[in-house]
């Protein structure tokens, strides 16, 4: 018991199992970047509060797992901001893609960047989720379309993980839209994605799972399927954007193949909900795309939580629909908007979060033997974080049992 690498005392757990699972009035005890022990402060041998291990005074507040951010964009070059001013100026979408905005103007934009500027241009937007206690992040490809710049964004979310102190996990999102070069031909790209990007990215290791966006406007369930098959086949995972604008029957899909997750479900069927409860497949829900765009049509959150699908909650950071780098504003938005509680949120952002990562052996919650990764707040009680809007409580995170401030600076 005293061969701890750090102690952290003074601190009420909630350890997100059962609940908020709360342990007030509580220590929690690291070795070799894992949980070893937590327990009532009480129970601390009075001998590891002086020999060997790195202390640390909680100061009475909360520690909770660290959060992750499971759907992200967040490697991408540019932004939209003009479009968002056309918009509200009385622009339609229409518009803005006959001017070569939309998706397109992303993909020139990220082509175009050099994998220096890319990395420059992505390292901010990371280190504003770092400072609210973000401890693991999903980045997605998709603003490439192409073998090489699809390479270039998964290499830059790989050198994140290395130069920051945060995890990240890769989504090969190849069949994200149709690139200009391939307009008209969407069988032909799906064909390009399945028999060379995939297996290119896979062979170099730089993808941990591959999404698609299969919609009226992105591709179809059958081209999906094809895409996923070629996935299974490399051993990928597989998740999807899926029901956002339409019922495409997507989450059904990814959820017959075992997928991690169905993201957005916005126009989610009865059907799609006994399909994902059937499969264990977790919903990820998305309110910032849903307030960015205006949208009326929430996903059946009552439906989910009535079927015990688990709901995870996350940014989607991306340049046109949702760019938002706060995962507490996500999970209050998810509580105002569609009415999660706050526990269920915070298991969004948590627990469920790791789960739609395939990570719930390793990390999400408070249990022993879990990675060490913990966020502290000042709060008085886990909801708080929910609550307020525009305010970071965070005081201190662990990642991989090692101990930061919450502001982190950008690597020289």
């Amino acid at each position: 018991m005293h061969d701890w690498d750090l102690l952290i005392h003074n601190v009420h757990l909630a350890t997100m199992e059962h609940g908020y699972g709360e342990l007030r009035d509580a220590a929690i005890a690291v070795r070799h970047g894992r949980i070893a022990w937590f327990g009532p402060g009480a129970d601390v041998p009075a001998s590891a509060m002086t020999i060997g291990a790195a202390l640390i005074d909680g100061d009475g507040c909360w520690l909770t797992p660290g959060l992750i951010d499971c759907h992200t964009h967040i490697v991408h070059a540019g932004n939209r901001s003009d479009e968002f001013e056309a918009r509200l100026n009385g622009a339609s979408y229409e518009d803005i893609s006959r001017a070569g905005g939309g998706i397109a103007s992303t993909v020139r934009a990220t082509r175009a960047a050099s994998e220096a500027e890319l990395l420059r241009q992505s390292l901010p937007r990371v280190l504003a989720l770092l400072a609210e206690g973000v401890t693991t992040v999903e980045i997605k490809s998709g603003y490439g379309l192409e073998l090489e710049t699809e390479a270039k964004m998964l290499r830059v979310a790989r050198a994140i993980g290395e130069q920051l102190p945060v995890s990240v996990c890769t989504s090969f999102l190849g069949a994200h839209a149709l690139p200009p070069e391939y307009a008209g031909r969407p069988d032909d790209y799906t064909d390009l994605v399945c028999s060379q990007m995939l297996p290119a990215i896979a062979g170099a290791g730089l993808a941990d799972a591959v999404d698609a966006f299969c919609e009226r406007i992105g591709f179809t369930p059958a081209q999906t399927q094809r895409v996923f098959a070629a996935a299974q086949a490399l051993g990928l995972p597989v998740k999807l954007h899926a029901e956002q604008l339409s019922d495409q029957g997507g989450a059904a899909l990814v959820a017959s193949l075992g997928g991690l997750s169905a993201d957005h479900l916005e126009f989610l069927s009865d059907d799609g909900v006994a399909a994902m409860a059937r499969h264990g497949t977790v919903a990820v829900l998305l309110p910032g795309a849903y307030y960015f765009l205006r949208e009326t049509q929430p996903p059946p959150v009552a439906a989910l939580r009535a079927a015990g699908v688990p709901m995870a909650v996350a940014t989607d950071c991306n340049p046109g629909t949702s760019p938002m780098t706060s995962l507490l504003l996500a999970m209050n938005m998810a509580c105002t908007l569609w009415r999660l509680t706050p526990q269920e949120a915070l298991a969004g952002a948590t627990i469920h979060a790791a789960r739609a990562l395939g990570l719930q052996h390793d990390r999400g919650s408070l249990a022993v033997g879990k990675r060490a990764d913990f966020a502290l707040w000042r709060i008085a009680r886990p909801a708080d974080l929910l609550y307020a809007i525009g305010l970071n409580p965070c005081a201190g995170v662990v990642h991989g049992g090692v101990w930061r401030m919450p502001v982190v600076s950008l690597p020289d």
